[in-house]
């Protein structure tokens, strides 16, 4: 999916439903390798995503695996991204995204994740 970030984009608001916000949580991102707690994580996408890049696609392969015990699950799947960088250049990458679940409630939340 295309993502053309403009002035007012909210890139973090978005996956805030989807995440736990706790303050002890780590997160393993691109760039930085590690943030800790949701305001930590939500200020380096910013920076990565919104002040970095003109425009990104993020397209995930047929690989998506979940596996849940309990009130835990995982998810893992394989990506490429494609972006056009703000200070020139783009940036051409395959990745993996994997993802720890934790059902609070209702909902299912993530309390980590690693990118890489």
């Amino acid at each position: 999916m295309d993502r053309p970030w403009g002035r007012g984009a909210q890139v973090p608001d978005n996956a805030a439903k989807y995440c736990a916000t706790d303050a002890g949580l780590v997160f393993h991102d691109l760039d930085p390798m590690q943030y800790h707690g949701w305001a930590e994580y939500t200020a380096g996408v910013m920076k990565t995503f919104i002040d970095g890049m003109c425009r990104s696609r993020f397209v995930p392969n047929d690989n998506l695996k979940v596996t849940r015990r309990g009130t835990v699950a995982w998810t893992t799947v394989t990506f490429q991204i494609s972006a056009k960088l703000k200070a020139g250049g783009s940036l051409e990458l395959d990745g993996r995204h994997t993802a720890i679940w934790e059902r609070r409630g209702e909902k299912w939340l993530i309390v980590h994740e690693r990118l890489s």
